[in-house]
């Protein structure tokens, strides 16, 4: 199974640079979707790291511990999507300039660091159930982080503010959804990666 590792290491190197990038230019320039599609980014880089640690550590990770960890980032997901909706919701009220070349610039960033995340992650996804589902979710998320770049267009041709607030509630809401669609489709298993198969099958069963 080491030879799963590699691309798993590359994918979270890209994964974590889209995060900050995206956290600081959203940040920076005031743009609430560029913060919300940095947090979506958030669940991606968990994943990212259970799967790394499902392959690395000598005993593997037991069913039982990626259960409670996806629930948890599942959870905190969810609440940190809830707050962020608050702080939107009180912004369309009280537009806040945001400077839509930042916008532009991260969301296309994004879109190519999630697109790269799921081509160093293509050819290990061919023969492991739990990497596949890494590789498709990343291939949405390219779409999803394009979402910034329309807001940051359209406070351009507008001069409207409120553009990125509307893409944002977008973007959470498309958090939300796969987050509540994920913990309900995949009962045992919670959240993705939902089977995670590393040659560890002796010591889940003991836990």
């Amino acid at each position: 199974m080491a030879h799963r590792r590699p691309p798993l290491v590359r994918a979270l190197q890209l994964n974590t640079a889209v995060l900050v990038v995206e956290i600081a230019a959203g940040i920076g320039s005031n743009s609430f979707s560029l913060i919300m599609d940095g947090i979506h980014n958030l669940s991606d880089e968990v994943a990212l790291v259970l799967l790394l640690l499902a392959y690395s550590l000598r005993a593997g990770l037991s069913g039982k511990l990626l259960r409670y960890a996806n629930l948890f980032n599942s959870v905190g997901l969810l609440a940190i999507s809830a707050f962020l909706i608050l702080r939107v919701v009180e912004r369309l009220s009280h537009p806040v300039e945001v400077f839509g070349v930042v916008p532009i610039v991260a969301g296309l960033i994004g879109a190519a660091a999630n697109w790269g995340v799921a081509r160093v992650l293509r050819e290990a996804a061919k023969e492991d159930a739990a990497i596949r589902l890494a590789y498709v979710h990343n291939l949405g998320d390219t779409l999803v982080s394009l979402i910034p770049v329309a807001a940051g267009i359209f406070i351009f041709a507008s001069g409207n503010f409120l553009f990125d607030s509307l893409f944002a509630l977008l973007i959470a809401a498309v958090v939300v959804i796969t987050t509540l669609r994920a913990v309900v489709g995949s009962h045992q298993e919670l959240l993705w990666p939902e089977n995670v198969s590393c040659g560890h099958a002796q010591a889940d069963e003991k836990i």
